[in-house]
Parts: C-alpha cells; sequence; structure tokens
C-alpha cells in the first residue's frame, strides 16, 4: 500500500505537473481580480517564478487578473507571511518552512540535509509529488493555505567571517545560520546553530552574533551582500536546501472562477523554467564576483565528506521520522515519497 501511494503520487505529478514548454497562448476572458502577494527581501533569482506567475495571468487575461508582488516585508514579516494567509491578509505569499517548523511539520521532510537531488529539475519534480500528498495538503489547510509551487533554492554553502574551518573538525563551537535540517547536520559537526531570517543574516553576520551564515549558493551570497563582510566561503559542503514554497489562501482561491485556476497551474510551467534560468544566470555572474572580492574558497576531501554525510543524512532522517510519529505523521511514507520520486 504504501509504495502504491508513494508511486501514484510521483507518476501524477510527472504526467500532470511537468510538460515543461506546453501551454495555450489564447486570451482568457473573466472577471477583474486583484490580488497581493508578500514576499520579503527584493527582486531576485529566488523570485523569478512569481514574478512569471504575475506577468502570465496578467497577459493572458489581458490585465483583468492582477498579481502585485510587494517587497521588502511591506505586507507581514517573513516569519508571519503564513499566518498572514491564515487570516487572508493577503491571498498569495512566500515562506520557507524551517522558519516555524512547528506550523508546518510534514514540510520540513524537505529540509533535510543531504537529499538527493543532483538538479533543479529533480528537485522541482519532488517537491511537487511531496506538495501532493494528502498529509501535507491537510497541514496546510489548517494555515488556509494552498501549496502552489517551490521557489527550489539550490544547494547551501556557508560564507563566514573569522578563523576558516578548514577540516570539518574546525566546525566546533562555530555559531552558525543554519535552519531545518541543515542545522541538525551541522550539530553533529559540533557547530551551533541558530535560526535567522534571511533579511536578518547580513546584520548577524556583520555584528558577530553567527560566525558563518548558509545560504544558497552563489546567488544568496551575493544577493544579501554576504560577501561584502565575509572572509571566506566554502564551496563543496552541499549539506542540503531549505523548503520556500508559494502558497495562496484558500478562501481567495475558491473563489476563483475556474479559468483563472486553470492559469495557476498552467503558469508554474514557464514560473520553474524562470527559476532554473535565473538561478543559471545567477552563478554566471557571481562565481567571478566572488573570487573578485577574495574570499577564500574551501574545498573538503571526499573522505571528510562521506564522514560528514554518513553522521548527518540518514540519522537526521532517522530522527525526524520518529519525530513525525510523535505527531500522528508518517514521516517514513513521506521520505519514501522523497527517495522514489527523485530516483524516477
Amino acid at each position: 500500500m504504501l509504495k502504491k501511494t508513494v508511486l501514484s503520487i510521483a507518476a501524477a505529478t510527472t504526467v500532470a505537473g511537468f510538460a515543461f514548454g506546453a501551454s495555450a497562448a489564447e486570451m482568457v476572458d473573466g472577471p477583474s481580480v486583484k490580488w497581493n502577494l508578500s514576499v520579503w527581501g527584493k527582486q531576485r533569482a529566488f523570485t523569478a517564478g512569481i514574478e512569471e506567475i504575475s506577468k502570465y495571468v496578467d497577459e493572458r487575461t489581458g490585465g483583468k487578473f492582477k498579481i502585485k508582488i510587494h517587497y521588502g516585508e511591506a505586507l507581514s514579516k517573513s516569519r508571519e507571511n503564513l499566518d498572514g494567509i491564515s487570516l487572508g491578509a493577503f491571498q498569495m505569499a512566500m515562506f520557507c518552512s524551517a522558519y516555524h517548523p512547528d506550523k508546518n511539520p510534514t514540510l520540513s521532510g524537505l529540509d533535510l540535509p543531504f537529499l538527493p537531488f543532483p538538479n533543479l529539475r529533480t528537485q522541482a519534480k519532488v517537491h511537487e509529488a511531496y506538495y501532493a500528498h494528502p498529509a501535507v495538503e491537510k497541514d496546510l489547510a489548517r494555515w488556509n493555505a494552498k501549496l502552489l509551487m517551490s521557489s527550489l533554492l539550490p544547494q547551501y554553502e556557508f560564507t563566514g567571517v573569522g578563523k576558516p574551518p578548514l577540516t570539518l573538525d574546525d566546525w566546533k563551537g562555530m555559531r552558525v545560520r543554519a535552519l531545518g535540517g541543515i542545522g541538525k547536520a551541522m550539530t553533529k559537526l559540533g557547530a551551533i546553530p541558530t535560526t535567522v531570517t534571511a533579511s536578518e543574516v547580513y546584520t548577524s553576520l556583520e555584528r558577530g552574533t553567527v560566525d558563518a551564515a548558509s545560504f544558497p549558493f552563489t546567488y544568496a551570497h551575493v544577493a544579501y551582500k554576504l560577501t561584502d563582510i565575509g572572509k571566506w566561503h566554502t564551496s563543496n559542503l552541499s549539506p542540503g536546501a531549505n523548503n520556500c514554497p508559494v502558497v495562496v489562501n484558500i478562501p481567495a482561491y475558491n473563489e476563483l472562477p475556474d479559468q483563472y485556476k486553470t492559469l495557476l497551474e498552467e503558469a508554474k510551467t514557464p514560473a520553474y523554467e524562470s527559476l532554473f534560468v535565473a538561478y543559471e544566470k545567477a552563478d554566471a555572474k557571481n562565481f567571478p564576483l566572488m573570487k573578485e572580492k577574495g574570499l577564500q574558497s574551501i574545498k573538503y576531501t571526499d573522505a571528510e565528506l562521506d564522514e560528514f554525510r554518513k553522521v548527518g543524512a540518514k540519522p537526521v532522517w532517522d530522527d525526524w521520522i520518529k519525530e513525525m510519529a510523535e505527531k500522528d505523521i508518517n514521516g517514513q511514507e513521506l521520505l519514501d515519497l522523497i527517495l522514489t520520486t527523485a530516483k524516477q
């Protein structure tokens, strides 16, 4: 039964959710609808998906369906976006599940370290399959939230100040900004993780509140100007990536005419493609920039990385399954869904 459930969800996602390049171009008629979308920071690679969705529905409806993106936490603090969705303060938002794992425990499965995602396209298919799982849908429905798509953050690396961790043993006692499963993995190295939102990272690193901060590599290190104050960065630690989905308010979604609901689903295809391109362009621009800034690049040996995975992968996964069981959530089924879909 478990295997059948996992495979059926994964197969449905592969067939229905990712026919990349196939979208209709006809105009769609309907009523005038205006939505507000809450997000932190400024326009960047991370927001390429929502920018594309906003553009897509606007163009396809001749301006009748508009989604206005509010940057810089103008509508809500990043930690409170899910609450805002729950209250209907705005119709659409982005948030990172690791900011408040107790609010969305099922989503923390996508924050686990060392998940087998060889590329962003595989990651996208896994996230889509995971979002479609009934337990995950039910979990988010408690907040009047419907998962629309993922922001597909690339693998994380660290930028830091002070003494560089040239070996994995050097991480012992270091205070690091590391969320979710990445934080748990770093704990296995003896580091002391702390949860700091993206907009607070620069100040925390500048003031010495943390010694190093993990961010998607390379775009976020540059986007949040860590390269202006950092002295070094890791280049191949790759402990994982945090899950930051785009959600819509369920009552607002239910009020949409069917043709607009269809448009939102269709918009995901070009939105994901926009993310793939945006992250690739960011890397092409940022790698030379990081070298220009003079940051020391730290690369670990294969033996060190194997040891990190040995202590930071499956042991953390097993702990998470036990934690989910205490919440009456079948963590093993959710993890199997991730692993099975990734293999496909």
